[in-house]
């Protein structure tokens, strides 16, 4: 009689199994979200206008017109003529390309430094833009 009592127990498991058919439903439901998501997200990306500020034509200082040009200039295009600076000399670092060796019109700008990481650089570029 023991062993009776353990054999309606092995049909509870089945009941366990059908739960992951009910999540094999869900899933596709959650894959068809998914494009829908993508196609809101496309159509703001087409309609994007550059932020302002960034476009806002800023005076380079006298140490930073030396490797920029003297020019009134957007902060990006100060920072895409540095990148061509350092690119031109070849001033990365060959051991870490994330650090930027300074030659004597980068140290100006640097502050004196020697080797800043290219992080770093940008902030001391926006120092140097009025």
């Amino acid at each position: 009689m023991a062993t009776a009592k353990k054999t309606p127990a092995a049909p509870a498991k089945k009941p366990a199994a059908a739960k992951p058919a009910a999540v094999k439903k869900a899933a596709p439901a959650k894959a068809a979200a998914k494009p829908a998501a993508v196609k809101k997200a496309a159509a703001p990306a087409a309609a994007r206008k550059p932020n302002a500020a960034f476009m806002k034509a800023m005076t380079p200082s006298t140490v930073l017109a030396a490797v920029v040009g003297a020019a009134p200039l957007p902060r990006t295009e100060v920072t895409k003529k540095v990148w061509d600076y350092i690119k031109k000399l070849d001033l990365q670092d060959p051991a870490n390309r994330r650090m930027i060796n300074a030659d004597d019109k980068l140290k100006a700008v640097f502050g004196g430094k020697a080797q800043v990481s290219m992080f770093e650089m940008t902030k001391l570029i926006s120092d140097h833009l009025k």
